[in-house]
């Protein structure tokens, strides 16, 4: 790489945070400046006291957490030990991803910036703070700051004067060199890497487990809206382990029909085989990716053609295009004044990277099998709520999946890849094992272990998940004091395990308080079943010392919740406004309010 040199740390959840820090590097390799880019927790956190100018862009999650990728750096950068003189030699700016319509918008990355100032960093710009909310996305607030970011940065270091800079319409070289092999070699297989029963490392990313489907249940009603599946996994001799609270993660597939569609508009051979090359010394090949790999492989596993392409998308394939008409549009839809117009147009309607591909079909002709790399995203695994305790089902593990699709003004449907990827696996209808690769981390949940403790969970829809998997381990551990407020909108057609619920109440190991909003004129929901019983609650808070949970949809929910227990404290504990506001605060600083929400 060509000196000088400057460092891009990224923590990203669903990949935006990523997508900016690969900007930042095309940027800069644009203006001859020499740039590496990272996943914070992949870089090693104790050479940051050697670096002289890096730039942090950092997503926020869930209530104000970090996201998964950067989690340990986040545990070191804010030990007490460290002096406050620790980076005093390096420049640094902050760009945060967040939605304004949480409560903590963009925490990670304002309290990281003053953070970073304690240990004696110099801030080249305040924090850049991109909301997710605004009508053009982040991007309206991360293009402006942006251009700040490169004049402070090309006057620290400026690039070589022998160089000029890349004009922005010339693509960059790929990361990567497709080598067509013209016969199949006689050695090497096609699968991914994958963790085998017995293997002494349990599954992770780079090696999922291949987990056999046992049963795959729809259990909302025929009339019911919404397909909600029970999916049961075999993990036997997987070395996978797990508590309540923790999640499985899926890697899912494109299907087959997307994937001829898009050899087809792409004139792709989908069985030629290739091996990959990088391009650069430091950059590796995908350990998701076979060595060699056919293109059906690629298509099918790992590039993400049913996402919804970003701006870098249309940036690159501008430069890619030859058709002049089309090259004329996405130069549009890549330029800071087209952000509207590529927003109605691809945004708004969910259009998917394949449609727009086939959208532009000269363009996407046209594209070199090299580019495919840089092009589209690889597909991310999705995180789901383990909905079972291996003390209830050893061997097994199972989730609750709600499968996505909503219309929109595309005649297609849009539907959720994974979901509904998994509805279509049928391991009743199929010849030999149906396999889903996966693996298990922590969840953000986490539940007493002390006897007697109570616990109350507020898990409406598919939120109750986790509290099942909660409900089955206390239940085996001898812990009745078991609390569940559940909210559905008919109890015949989506109140999930039901029958599960009314036999651990007979045993009296479980209190069960449903809300069934449809089911009379005036709505009902969780918020208003937890008021009605707000002494209680109050009492088991209070004087009890339980623990309270909630899980579900991020929208309005955890607000509403969050509202009626600070009724209950005022009305029920006869606390004035702030010291209920406090209260609830402590509640939360002491992990005995915890919250799993989704959007």
């Amino acid at each position: 790489m060509p000196n000088p040199q400057f460092l891009v740390l990224f923590g990203s959840q669903t990949g935006t945070a990523q997508d900016v820090s690969e900007r930042l590097g095309r940027e800069a390799r644009r203006r001859r400046l020499g740039c590496r880019v990272q996943a914070l927790d992949s870089y090693p956190v104790v050479n940051l006291i050697n670096e002289p100018l890096v730039i942090f862009v950092c997503a926020t999650t869930g209530q104000g957490d970090p996201p998964d990728n950067m989690k340990n750096f986040w545990r070191f950068i804010f030990r007490k030990n460290l002096p406050t003189t620790a980076l005093c030699q390096m420049e640094f700016a902050v760009l945060g991803l967040g939605d304004s319509s949480y409560t903590k918008f963009n925490f990670v990355a304002k309290k990281l910036h003053r953070r970073l100032l304690q240990l004696g960093g110099s801030a080249l710009l305040p924090v850049c703070l991109g909301d997710d909310q605004h009508e053009l996305g982040p991007d309206a607030a991360v293009d402006p700051w942006l251009r700040d970011l490169w004049d402070r940065v090309l006057s620290l270091l400026p690039p070589p004067p022998d160089l000029a800079e890349i004009p922005p319409g010339v693509p960059l070289p790929s990361k990567f060199t497709l080598l067509f092999l013209q016969e199949a070699p006689s050695m090497g297989s096609e699968g991914q890497q994958v963790a085998y029963p017995g293997s002494q490392e349990p599954p992770s990313e780079s090696k999922p487990f291949l987990a056999p489907m046992i049963s795959n249940q729809r259990v909302t009603g025929p009339s019911h809206f919404q397909d909600v599946r029970l999916i049961e996994f075999d993990i036997s001799g997987s070395g996978i382990s797990f508590a309540a609270g923790d999640v499985v993660l899926i890697q899912p597939s494109n299907s087959a029909a997307h994937v001829q569609q898009f050899c087809q508009v792409l004139g792709l051979d989908p069985d030629q085989l290739f091996t990959l090359q990088p391009r650069e010394p430091d950059v590796s090949c995908p350990t998701r990716l076979p060595q060699p790999c056919s293109m059906r492989h690629l298509v099918s596993h790992y590039l993400d053609i049913a996402s919804v392409p970003r701006r870098s998308f249309f940036e690159l394939l501008a430069c890619l295009s030859l058709h002049e008409l089309e090259r004329e549009k996405l130069l549009e839809f890549s330029s800071a004044q087209g952000q509207e117009e590529l927003f109605e147009y691809c945004n708004r309607p969910r259009r998917t990277i394949l449609e727009v591909l086939c959208d532009f079909p000269h363009t996407a002709a046209a594209i070199p099998p090299d580019y495919l790399l840089d092009l589209i995203p690889a597909i991310r695994p999705r995180a789901f709520s383990i909905a079972s305790s291996m003390l209830a089902h050893p061997s097994r593990l199972q989730i609750l999946v709600a499968v996505v699709q909503f219309q929109t003004r595309l005649k297609e449907p849009r539907r959720g890849l994974c979901s509904s990827w998994l509805a279509s696996l049928d391991p009743g209808q199929a010849i030999g094992p149906v396999r889903v690769p996966l693996w298990v981390r922590p969840g953000s949940l986490a539940f007493p272990q002390t006897p007697d403790t109570p616990v109350i969970m507020v898990g409406p829809g598919t939120g109750v998940a986790p509290f099942r998997a909660a409900i089955q381990e206390r239940v085996a551990q001898g812990q009745t004091r078991n609390f569940l407020f559940f909210g559905c909108r008919w109890r015949d057609q989506d109140f999930y395990w039901e029958a599960e619920w009314q036999e651990l109440e007979t045993r009296e190991c479980l209190t069960l308080v449903p809300a069934f909003s449809r089911e009379q004129e005036q709505k009902v929901y969780v918020q208003h079943r937890l008021r009605e019983l707000g002494s209680l609650v109050w009492e088991l808070l209070d004087l009890q010392g339980a623990y309270f949970y909630l899980a579900g949809n991020a929208k309005s929910m955890p607000a509403d919740v969050s509202e009626a227990l600070m009724s209950i404290f005022q009305e029920d504990g006869g606390l004035c406004s702030p010291d209920a506001a406090a209260y609830l605060a402590r509640l939360q600083r002491t992990q005995r309010f915890q919250t799993e929400t989704w959007a």
